[in-house]
């Protein structure tokens, strides 16, 4: 197996789970603060997906669409918050999933009342749109590149709101003991809707970004869903941190498992059967890294309460 292949789907990898980690971490933020599981979290990030792609059809701008589809989805999310989502914060869980859940399809029915029912086009910026030599020998997607790069930048951004600052102090006491920081005054309620506008901008991010490499279509974000549940499972609920190395573990294992697996299956099955089994055991393999980990770490790998 050449080296080339090997460091292009670490690439790959690194690029999906840092998207990953941008939908895992409101998602770990809220549930490890709130103790409120969001399952409409991943319809944010198909609203920030469709947003990019009507802004770029207005103003004929990638960058210019990114942002203000980010700031229009996170609007949208303390929205939700102030007027649905804080009713539930003192039911349990199964009220929560239920409610979220019928937050999903409303959300669907909406976005699909506004931009029909087909798929919409958006496309990588054209100066992104072809390959840049990496290595000699080794040319590689542009606009991944580009992905990979607003990752860490986004990444590293929330690494220092959570570690550096003020409000990132009243997140981590609010992700360790949530009773003591309300105890000691920090303010809940507007601590809350920001938290919900940061989470679903961060969505916005991803659906953004991942938009021109999967597609912008109704229900696009309930499977990109499972894996941010996934993620902060690894990882550690309410930990930053375990956030971002459980979703590179998983972007990268999901994406090694897709492009490795049907090449060794190949060796000892018909192509046929190696091409259709070979996705399907990749999916298995970032559940079965999942109960390895709750296996031998049940709060995860870098759980936020100790």
């Amino acid at each position: 197996m050449p080296p080339s292949l090997l460091l292009e789907q670490l690439l790959n990898g690194l690029q999906f789970g840092l998207m990953l980690f941008l939908l895992a971490a409101g998602l770990t933020l809220v549930f490890g603060i709130m103790d409120m599981i969001n399952l409409a979290h991943g319809s944010l990030y198909m609203v920030g997906a469709y947003l990019t792609a009507t802004f770029v059809g207005l103003l004929g701008n990638f960058w210019l669409a990114v942002p203000l589809a980010v700031l229009g989805t996170a609007l949208i999310g303390m929205l939700l918050e102030l007027t649905v989502l804080r009713q539930l914060y003192r039911r349990d869980h199964l009220s929560q999933v239920l409610a979220t859940f019928a937050l999903i399809l409303i959300i669907n029915e909406v976005v699909r009342i506004i931009w029909g029912s087909q798929p919409l086009l958006l496309s990588a910026p054209e100066e992104l749109s072809g390959p840049v030599e990496i290595l000699p020998g080794l040319n590689y997607s542009a606009y991944r590149l580009t992905i990979i790069g607003v990752g860490l930048l986004v990444a590293g951004l929330l690494f220092w709101l959570v570690n550096r600052t003020r409000v990132g102090m009243w997140l981590r006491a609010g992700a360790s003991n949530r009773e003591m920081a309300q105890a000691m005054g920090v303010p809940i309620r507007p601590l809350f809707t920001l938290l919900f506008g940061v989470g679903a901008g961060l969505c916005a991010i991803a659906g953004a970004f991942l938009g021109p490499i999967l597609a912008v279509q109704i229900g696009m974000g309930e499977s990109i869903l499972i894996l941010a549940f996934v993620v902060i499972v690894i990882g550690g609920i309410g930990s930053i941190k375990g956030a971002l190395v459980g979703a590179l573990l998983v972007g990268i294992v999901d994406t090694a498992g897709r492009a490795f697996l049907p090449l060794l299956l190949s060796q000892v099955a018909p192509p046929e059967v190696a091409a259709n089994l070979g996705p399907a055991l990749a999916s298995i393999l970032i559940y079965l890294l999942m109960a390895a980990v709750l296996f031998f770490k049940p709060q995860g790998l870098f759980p936020a309460r100790t």
